[in-house]
C-alpha cells in the first residue's frame, strides 16, 4: 500500500528537476531569461563608445568608407597626427579628422588653410582648370609650393564637372619618366604637374613659355629645370632618364 506513495513522491520529485532544469537551460551565461536575449540575427544597437556607421564616399569614384561627421568615438585611433588651426586642436589619421569633444573625440570637417605634408593614404586625384586636387571624404586639398605641403581647400565651383588632366609631355619632353610604384596615369599627370611648379619656382625657368621665360642661356637654364624636376620625381617615386 506504501509503494503507490513512494512512486508518486519520486514523480513529483523528478517532475520538480525537469523543470528546474528546463528553467536553467532557459537562462543566459548571465542569469537572464531566455525570452530577455536578442533573437539570433537581432540587430544589435553600437555598443557604448564605438563609432557610428560607416558611409560609402562614391564621388568621383572614390569608393572608400569612412565614419559619419558627428560620430564620437572615445580614443583616437593609432599612428594619428596633431595639427593646430584657428586655435583650435585637430587630430587626422587615415583620412579622417577629429577634434576634442567633451572625454572623447568626433568625426569633423577639417578647417580651410590646414597644410598637411602627406595626403591621405587613400585618395582620389581630381582635375579642375588644369591644376589637380586631391579628394578623400568630402574634403579637398591642393598642393601649396611656397609650404611645401597640401591645404585644406573649399570644394571647386565646378566640383561637378572635372577636366581632363594636361599634357604635360611638351614641357618634359627631355625626360623618360617611369612610374616604379604603380601610380596611375592621373596620378602621374599629378606628379609632374606639381614638380614642375615646384622646379619653375627653384630655377626660374618655365618651359611651357617661349625661351623659358628668362633670360641668359635657355640650354643652361633649361639643364637646372631638368635636374630639379629629376630630383623631384625620384623622391616621389619615379625613375627618371
Amino acid at each position: 500500500m506504501k509503494k503507490p506513495a513512494i512512486i508518486s513522491a519520486l514523480s513529483i520529485a523528478i517532475l520538480l528537476l525537469g523543470a528546474g532544469a528546463v528553467q536553467l537551460a532557459a537562462a543566459d551565461e548571465h542569469g537572464r531569461p531566455e525570452a530577455a536575449r536578442p533573437e539570433r540575427g537581432q540587430a544589435r544597437g553600437p555598443a557604448p563608445g564605438r563609432p557610428g556607421a560607416q558611409v560609402l564616399d562614391s564621388r568621383y569614384n572614390h569608393g572608400r568608407y569612412y565614419p559619419a561627421f558627428g560620430t564620437v568615438r572615445p580614443s583616437l585611433p593609432e599612428g594619428y597626427r596633431s595639427y593646430y588651426r584657428g586655435g583650435g586642436r585637430f587630430y587626422f589619421s587615415g583620412g579622417i579628422w577629429y577634434a576634442p569633444s567633451g572625454p572623447g573625440f568626433v568625426v569633423v570637417q577639417p578647417p580651410v588653410g590646414l597644410v598637411i605634408g602627406v595626403l591621405p593614404p587613400f585618395y582620389s586625384t581630381v582635375w579642375f582648370g588644369g591644376v589637380p586636387y586631391y579628394y578623400a571624404d568630402n574634403v579637398y586639398y591642393s598642393w601649396q609650393p611656397d609650404q611645401n605641403g597640401y591645404a585644406v581647400v573649399d570644394p571647386p565651383e565646378n566640383a561637378d564637372a572635372p577636366s581632363q588632366p594636361p599634357d604635360t609631355a611638351q614641357a618634359q619632353q627631355d625626360l623618360i619618366i617611369y612610374p616604379k610604384n604603380g601610380q596611375s596615369k592621373d596620378q602621374q599627370a599629378a606628379d609632374q604637374f606639381e614638380c614642375h611648379t615646384w622646379a619653375k619656382g627653384q630655377t626660374g625657368f618655365d618651359p611651357t613659355l617661349p625661351g623659358g621665360g628668362t633670360p641668359g642661356s635657355a640650354a643652361m637654364n633649361r639643364s637646372n629645370y631638368d635636374r630639379a624636376m629629376s630630383a623631384c620625381l625620384q623622391a616621389r617615386g619615379y625613375q627618371v632618364n
